[in-house]
């Protein structure tokens, strides 16, 4: 059966009549009324994004003094639990920058953020007030295609191959080099956001900016919600567990020691999306829209049972529910997403996930929810790019510099 056949096969009008099917199936089947019909939602995998690691060292202070490492085998920025907002710059190489020019560029952009992350102003900073509270600030930086190739160095990351469900602009896509700058401060952010795309000037030129936010107000430990009120993040590898590291850190060859991200803005529908009732909406996903928990479960944790049948017949959690898409049997196989979400005119997700190798974790993945995901019907990628993240550097080092030396 072709995709598009797939896609007609599951309308809205099909999705509300099973929804409601499967939740009168999974009330006879024995489940309390309320795993049935409650009230929440996740996303489950490759949609559902960011660490449920409870806050490491200062990151629960709230005077603006939390100070994140910037020195370390590894760049700031990835394990790092999520802060409040964050803001992905894509910029362009101009023409005739090579390997000499970008080492020189990363030398400076390397010392901008060693000083802006720890509170003190960028050189020639003309404002170094607004870098007093560092507000957890961190800045990673990451190699797009075109720079692997003006560098003349093999081995970089690879555009994504087309899926049917992609409309993507030109606008949101695609990238030689990435500022990726994280903060609990929008004012410390605007400000080291200013600071380091002002001394790319010479070398790049911004191709797009995109804006994201989190819960700023959480517990520690809880799973975050985003903007369809999905808790987001649910099934995501653990930094500093043994999955976390052979599914994130890239082991072997010429880029070892980094990893890979790719980043897709995914517009969300909302309007149509408001217009489903809950059943249809947790139908959908697979999950509980309180409290995240799997249509087979109670709690958000609790193991997805894919293979439960209603007294129907039919799988508890359908064919095309999105958990079930997006299940990745393997843990050191999933992807880490670190998510934000952005409401600028529409509304939607910026969905980026880390990973050692792209074609055996995003891809496939990509693939499944792309032939037949009940959640297409509510979000549509928009922006897609895909970036290697170097290894980080020691107080006499800058990033990239094993790549690009």
């Amino acid at each position: 059966m072709s995709d598009a056949e797939h896609q007609r096969r599951i309308s809205r009008r099909r999705l509300l009549a099973g929804g409601a099917a499967a939740a009168g199936g999974l009330v006879a089947a024995g489940l309390p009324a309320d795993a049935a019909t409650g009230t929440s939602q996740v996303v489950a995998e490759p949609f559902a994004g960011g660490a449920t690691v409870p806050p490491a060292g200062q990151a629960g202070r709230s005077d603006g003094a939390a100070v994140e490492p910037f020195h370390g085998v590894r760049q700031a920025g990835i394990a790092t639990p999520p802060q409040a907002h964050a803001v992905f710059v894509g910029l362009d190489l101009r023409e005739g920058v090579g390997r000499e020019a970008l080492g020189r560029l990363m030398r400076l952009l390397t010392d901008d953020a060693r000083r802006l992350t720890q509170g003190r102003g960028a050189l020639a900073d003309t404002e170094p007030e607004l870098a007093a509270l560092p507000a957890r600030l961190t800045v990673t930086f990451g190699f797009g295609p075109g720079l692997f190739r003006a560098a003349r160095v093999k081995g970089g990351p690879e555009q994504l191959p087309g899926f049917s469900v992609d409309r993507l602009e030109d606008r949101w896509s695609g990238g030689d080099l990435l500022l990726q700058i994280c903060c609990d401060d929008p004012v410390t952010l605007a400000h080291a956001q200013r600071m380091i795309v002002k001394d790319t000037a010479s070398f790049t030129e911004v191709r797009w900016v995109q804006r994201g936010f989190r819960q700023a107000v959480q517990r520690p430990g809880l799973t975050q919600r985003n903007l369809m009120g999905q808790l987001d993040g649910t099934v995501n590898p653990v930094p500093g567990t043994p999955e976390f590291e052979r599914a994130v850190w890239i082991a072997d060859g010429p880029l070892a020691g980094g990893t890979m991200l790719v980043l897709r803005r995914i517009r969300m529908l909302m309007d149509t999306w408001d217009a489903a009732d809950r059943v249809a909406k947790e139908f959908t996903v697979g999950r509980r829209l309180d409290n995240g928990a799997p249509l087979t479960g109670r709690a958000e944790h609790d193991p997805a049972d894919f293979a439960r049948l209603n007294t129907l017949g039919f799988p508890v959690i359908s064919e095309y529910a999105h958990i079930r898409r997006a299940h990745t049997q393997d843990p050191g196989l999933r992807m880490f997403r670190r998510v934000y979400n952005y409401d600028e005119g529409d509304t939607g997700l910026l969905f980026a996930a880390y990973q050692a190798d792209v074609a055996r974790q995003f891809t496939p993945v990509q693939r499944r929810l792309a032939k037949a995901d009940l959640l297409n019907e509510w979000t549509t990628p928009i922006g897609s790019a895909v970036f290697y993240i170097p290894p980080g550097c020691q107080e006499s080092g800058w990033m990239g510099q094993n790549l690009l030396t």
